[in-house]
């Protein structure tokens, strides 16, 4: 986050040598609206609001990429290049169950899930954690047949937000 009014003063009073910035609060709804900043005019400072972003081809190419996302979400618990939540990519292991588990990001957690799956006799193909300062997500695969009974066990973990059997 940047202070345009502060940033346009600190180049003005020399404290900095330029700018570039292409994302504002404010922005054009359209190419006959006038942009504002205080950052017009100024040496040294490149402004490009969106400019990428602002096309028709782009905008189809961002709603393609987002549905795309969603896809691998859904089909398979990928989250990677998401914005608010830990990125976890485990690639497929025919044959067997995945379990998704999000939970708070509180120390042992990973422990008490993998305790569930010792003490149940359940061997994991498959797992990747990731966490973000709040939330750690985990992808896990196992036998088909033990799917169900590890759903359960680890919905009573405690820190658990949700679990669920994928596929």
């Amino acid at each position: 986050m940047v202070e345009l009014d502060a940033l346009a003063d600190a180049i003005k009073d020399k404290h900095l040598i330029g700018a570039a910035i292409d994302v504002f609060p404010v922005e054009p709804r359209s190419n006959d609206e006038e942009f504002e900043s205080p950052l017009r005019g100024l040496d040294n400072v490149i402004l490009t609001p969106h400019i990428g972003g602002s096309t028709a081809e782009a905008q189809a190419n961002i709603g393609l990429e987002v549905a795309e996302k969603l896809v691998k979400y859904s089909d398979n618990g990928t989250s990677v290049s998401s914005v608010n939540f830990p990125e976890v990519a485990l690639p497929a292991h025919p044959g067997k169950h995945r379990l998704l588990h999000i939970h708070e990001n509180i120390p042992g957690v990973m422990s008490e899930i993998n305790k569930v799956f010792a003490e149940n006799g359940i061997n994991i193909s498959g797992q990747f954690l990731q966490t973000n300062e709040k939330v750690g997500y985990v992808v896990i695969d196992v036998d088909a047949e033990y799917s169900d009974l590890a759903q359960e066990k680890l919905q009573h973990i405690n820190g658990t937000i949700r679990c669920r059997v994928l596929f």
